[in-house]
């Protein structure tokens, strides 16, 4: 079992910016490939965490949304900004943090998932 983060806007769903109002007044729009890597995901019993920056003010309406595109996740974290990400990991007898950094608005669907080990 991995645990998987995962960006929202421009990553799973189409980025719209606009702010919160954007967020609250149109539909979201999910990418190329990702219900159905997420579905997979979940079925092979992976923790599912989503990271974004929207404001814990538009909490409901992101989860609903979420729901309502069929995506799945365990845990949904408001309000990390989006101008640099880092994950630091110890490293045993292997590597065991990896970043993938996909195109916006581009989707799961030409991305080798077997590079970082999630087939």
């Amino acid at each position: 079992m991995k645990t998987i983060i995962c960006d929202i806007d421009g990553t799973i769903t189409k980025y719209m910016g606009g702010g919160h109002l954007a967020i609250r007044n149109q539909e979201h729009e999910v990418l190329p490939g990702v219900v159905e890597k997420f579905r997979e995901w979940e079925c092979q019993g992976h923790r599912i965490i989503l990271i974004t920056g929207r404001r814990e003010s538009v909490r409901v309406t992101t989860e609903c949304e979420l729901e309502r595109l069929g995506i799945p996740f365990d845990i949904l974290l408001m309000g990390y900004a989006d101008s640099g990400r880092v994950l630091i990991n110890d490293i045993g007898s292997k590597i065991k943090a990896h970043a993938v950094n996909v195109e916006r608005d581009a989707g799961f669907v030409d991305t080798d998932w077997g590079e970082v080990g999630l087939n």
